[in-house]
């Protein structure tokens, strides 16, 4: 036999839960509990003879040999049930411990067990009924609050979607959800509101409400809603003692008070924000306390102001008139600023008075008469509430810190943005965290975090920003690792020197410290870069910034694209977790390179190029709006100066497949601004290709030929020399490289002669011999005439190993004066060589006598 069944005070979702099962599995007995909320128990009542449930009084004397449980994650024993009965579970609540390895189940997270079911019956196609049908819409209802509780999912929308389209009457739906308390539950309405007190736990509002009954008073579960509506706490518990038990029934409107975990050890079942628990022969009074305790215990307390603010923040001095106030908040971006004097805060200075007094052409007014003052700062120890009260009552969007009397920080209207993000997102640090010691050696890990330790003994914030975590989340191997730091980098870096041994290498100005260990343990590099964190502000388009010490966040905002906006904090206590206050992981995610400001391109042209080189390393596609402005920009590259153009070059030739830059460059219309010859033709990508695969092939010679020089020299192959010299100008190229791109100009200048179609040796060696081995491998990638990639083989394989045993030192034994006659009876006697005309030692002495006795005689 098998059957179906769920709890009992079986409420509408398990009731319709149940239903549903008797639907999908036809061959189970649908078993009603033996209590029934009221609602339940009019509903069944009422429709009975449409409705294929059973009492337990008339369940078959036979073994059970399949028990499915829903909308539960245990029952009372049954009839028939024994340690071989199969069980398994459809539920919404999560369990609080696993479940028995006997046990199979499914959970899911939605805001009603009927969801689960409904969308099963819609998949396999089975029609409802229109009281089935309604039936599982009140199952919904009820426990979503039609819709309307935290706990409800997009799937609970889709379900009653379907339900409705089923036929469920909404109407009968709310004569049986909508029905009016009765007086017993009135009465005990009044008594848990007058006995209603709220604790304050850890920084949350916790109502507690605590009753003693006569008699039995049905459905209380009801009545904790409109408490929960009248005090509007975190979180709600309601007592009530009944012949010596006590039912504790709970709600909480956030992720912060966890009720299934707090009742759990009390008995309770549920989920985080709706349980149940029944605690047998105990005084209520003890109850309560224990529940006290059990609070003290689990709940999480809130974030405080100094969990987000801001330090190392701009301020204003009172000195200064609105005019000037303006420029800095150009300057900045910001739209506020605080104003402080000897330390302590004078008041918040917003963009919006100060465009005011511009506009009343009151640009010379200090701005000490533009302030907003009096209770406008919280302590760093307040809980982020109180700033979100001081936004809504000061109508500002920044709120400045003080402790002691003395300015220490801001939080903005993204920040309080950004902790909401992260309080939907914890379990995302536990998984950064992993990936990130799953990623580095222990070794790495420990170095980072003896780092992190000495950071915040210095009071400072250690962060792995950019690249590093960008190729974390996209499961890519990086180990260039890029170290900020919020506060004084190079305060931290002298710290860690004198711990684990080394010398520190500083440049103040730009708060950047370089750790140069004595002896770095196995896995862990020679030498660590720290950078303090700040921003940026360009005086004009095109030229390198000035630079400030700043937050982590103004950090971030001062990088070129959303992908490599992302940190991880390293801090003890919010060690792997995510910063992404632009979109990073949105925009890895969806695949897109998208600037971060509509100015990005135009404050550095070279942007560009590194816009190309990402989209092609990664796969991504540059997105809309962040091409429009790349074409806007596009020519500021003929003003950034070469030094930089080079730098970005050398990135771009050291790519995996730099051709894919490069031929995204050409259409972007940018490789001619770097020069206006510069092209990248669709022959060059089998050149790159072929090119990669030879120098793969010689990887085993002592000289093999550097790749990213080749990889130039066949991109500027197609230049006459004036051009090429005009371009290593423009680009600051070195005199070794120059040499090669020049070298292989002069050689492709030369094809003609080496397809010529006879071609003695010697003529392919006087050829050939002037330039270096690297040159001549280029051309053999560059050229498609057969004929000259054999000659240039001839010449590597053969001519070049041959060597006259004759030199200088004969000629000057035969009396020939030296001088240029040297170089042409020695250039004559290898030609005959390489030609055939001789062969041996001695045919060589006397080629060079007779030369030697000709050039006497002339």
């Amino acid at each position: 036999m098998n059957i179906i069944t769920s709890h009992e005070r079986t409420d509408m979702d398990a009731l319709a839960a149940l239903y549903a099962a008797s639907l999908l599995y036809p061959d189970y007995i649908a078993l009603l509990p033996q209590k029934l909320n009221q609602n339940a128990k009019n509903f069944v009542s009422l429709y009975q003879d449409v409705l294929p449930f059973i009492d337990r009084g008339d369940l078959p004397r036979e073994h059970i040999d399949n028990l499915l449980i829903v909308d539960a994650l245990a029952i009372a024993q049954v009839r028939g049930m024994d340690e071989n009965t199969q069980v398994h579970i459809i539920d919404h609540h999560q369990p609080p411990e696993p479940l028995p390895s006997t046990v199979s189940a499914k959970i899911e997270a939605v805001g009603a067990t009927t969801t689960i079911m409904a969308l099963e019956l819609e998949r396999r196609d089975i029609q409802l009924t229109r009281i089935g049908a309604t039936c599982m819409l009140m199952g919904i209802y009820e426990d979503t609050g039609s819709l309307s509780y935290p706990t409800t999912s997009p799937s609970d929308g889709k379900a009653v979607a379907w339900l409705l389209e089923q036929g469920a009457d909404l109407e009968l739906a709310g004569e049986f959800l909508n029905q009016p308390l009765n007086a017993d539950q009135r009465a005990a309405l009044a008594e848990l509101l007058s006995a209603a007190h709220t604790h304050r736990v850890k920084g949350r509002d916790i109502c507690i409400t605590a009753i003693s009954l006569d008699h039995y008073v049905d459905e209380l579960s009801g009545l904790v809603h409109q408490v929960m509506s009248m005090y509007e706490p975190d979180a709600c518990f309601l007592l009530a003692e009944f012949e010596g038990n006590t039912q504790i029934i709970a709600r909480s409107a956030g992720e912060a008070v966890n009720v299934a975990q707090v009742l759990a050890s009390l008995g309770g079942g549920g989920h985080g924000k709706a349980s149940a628990a029944l605690v047998r022969n105990q005084p209520l009074a003890q109850v309560e306390a224990e529940l006290l305790r059990l609070l003290e215990a689990h709940v999480v307390p809130p974030a405080l102001v100094r969990d987000i603010m801001a330090n190392n923040v701009h301020t204003l001095n009172m000195t200064l008139s609105a005019a000037e106030a303006a420029v800095l908040m150009r300057r900045y971006g910001h739209e506020g600023f605080p104003v402080v004097d000897d330390g302590r805060l004078m008041g918040i200075l917003t963009r919006r008075d100060v465009d005011r007094a511009l506009h009343h052409n009151r640009g010379d007014q200090p701005i000490r008469t533009l302030l907003h003052t009096g209770p406008v700062a919280v302590s760093p120890d307040d809980p982020v509430d109180e700033v979100r009260r001081v936004m809504l009552e000061s109508n500002l969007g920044q709120v400045p810190v003080v402790k002691d009397g003395l300015f220490v920080g801001i939080v903005t209207r993204t920040d309080l943005i950004k902790l909401w993000a992260l309080e939907q997102h914890t379990k995302r640090t536990r998984d950064v965290r992993l990936l990130l010691e799953s990623v580095l050696p222990a070794e790495l890990v420990a170095l980072l975090l003896s780092v992190r330790d000495a950071a915040q003994a210095e009071s400072a914030s250690l962060y792995l920003v950019g690249g590093f975590v960008r190729d974390l989340l996209l499961g890519q191997s990086n180990m260039d690792l890029d170290l900020v730091v919020e506060g004084d980098a190079i305060a931290v870096a002298n710290r860690v020197a004198v711990l684990r041994g080394g010398r520190v290498r500083s440049h103040a100005r730009f708060g950047t410290a370089k750790i140069i260990f004595d002896t770095p343990p196995p896995g862990t590099p020679a030498t660590l870069d720290l950078v303090t964190a700040r921003t940026e502000f360009y005086e004009r388009p095109s030229v390198l910034p000035q630079v400030e010490w700043s937050s982590i966040r103004q950090d971030l905002y001062r990088r070129d694209f959303t992908i490599n906006t992302m940190a991880v904090c390293l801090d003890r206590e919010r060690y792997g977790e995510l910063l992404d206050y632009y979109g990073g992981e949105r925009d890895l995610l969806s695949g897109q390179i998208r600037v971060l400001h509509n100015l990005s391109f135009i404050e550095d042209p070279t942007r560009i190029l590194r816009a190309a080189r990402f989209e092609q390393r990664l796969g991504f596609q540059l997105e809309v709006r962040t091409t429009e402005l790349i074409d806007d920009a596009i020519d500021l590259l003929d003003h950034v100066t070469g030094e930089r153009l080079r730098h970005e070059l050398d990135l771009i030739l050291a790519e995996a497949k730099p051709e894919k830059v490069f031929e995204r460059l050409e259409q972007l219309g940018a490789l001619q601004h770097l020069h206006p010859q510069l092209h990248f033709t669709r022959d060059m990508s089998a050149m790159f290709d072929r090119l990669r695969a030879r120098v793969h092939e010689r990887q085993a010679e002592e000289q093999t030929p550097v790749l990213e020089h080749c990889y130039l020299a066949l991109l500027t192959s197609g230049m006459d020399k004036p051009t090429l010299i005009d371009l290593i100008a423009r680009l600051h190229i070195g005199a070794e490289e120059a040499q090669l791109l020049v070298e292989v100009v002069q050689l492709r200048a030369s094809l003609g002669d080496l397809t010529a179609h006879a071609m003695l040796p010697s003529a392919i060696y006087r050829l050939l011999a002037p330039h270096s081995r690297e040159a001549r491998f280029v051309l053999s990638v560059a050229t498609e005439s057969q004929v000259v990639r054999e000659r240039l083989d001839l010449y590597e394989t053969v001519l070049a190993q041959i060597e006259p045993s004759i030199n200088g030192d004969f000629l000057r034994q035969l009396g020939l004066p030296p001088g240029p006659i040297y170089k042409e009876i020695l250039g004559y006697l290898r030609d005959a060589l390489l030609d055939g005309r001789i062969q041996n030692a001695e045919e060589q002495r006397l080629l060079v006598e007779q030369l030697a006795r000709a050039a006497h005689q002339g």
